[in-house]
């Protein structure tokens, strides 16, 4: 289920709180002490970057993949019924090979944003559960 736009709005414009990572290494994990009241809905590069470790909020639901450094996270063709250029209807994999270009945004829903390098702003947005307690 999709945050409601007004969330959303808020969100982009960091009400819900965001982080900066600068560097390899640099990382924002909201999964390790169990389940996180937010999540990384956002990511705004400020140089070109490239990414550790990206891993969805949904692990396993594949209906909310973004895409992640995981493999099994990336299925398209069970859940959204679509075809990709890999013979097993995987989205590409993101690697530290693939470089995000400085100034552009992605979105998602991640619990895990680690950096191989360059410098990037997480914005979060709270988990359907914690909408209306943060």
């Amino acid at each position: 289920m999709a945050i409601a736009a007004t969330t959303a709005q808020q969100a982009t414009l960091g009400i819900f709180g965001s982080t900066l990572l600068h560097g390899d290494g640099q990382k924002i994990d909201l999964k390790t002490s169990g389940k996180g009241q937010k999540y990384v809905c956002a990511i705004t590069m400020l140089d070109d970057t490239t990414f550790e470790s990206l891993t969805n909020l949904d692990e396993t639901n594949l209906s909310n993949a973004c895409i992640s450094t995981i493999d099994g996270e990336d299925e398209t063709d069970s859940v959204w019924q679509s075809a990709t250029n890999n013979a097993s209807n995987f989205s590409t994999i993101v690697t530290t090979s693939h470089t995000f270009p400085k100034g552009i945004t992605i979105y998602g829903k991640w619990n895990v944003v680690e950096l191989n390098s360059g410098s990037a702003v997480c914005y979060l947005a709270p988990n359907r559960e914690n909408i209306g307690k943060i």
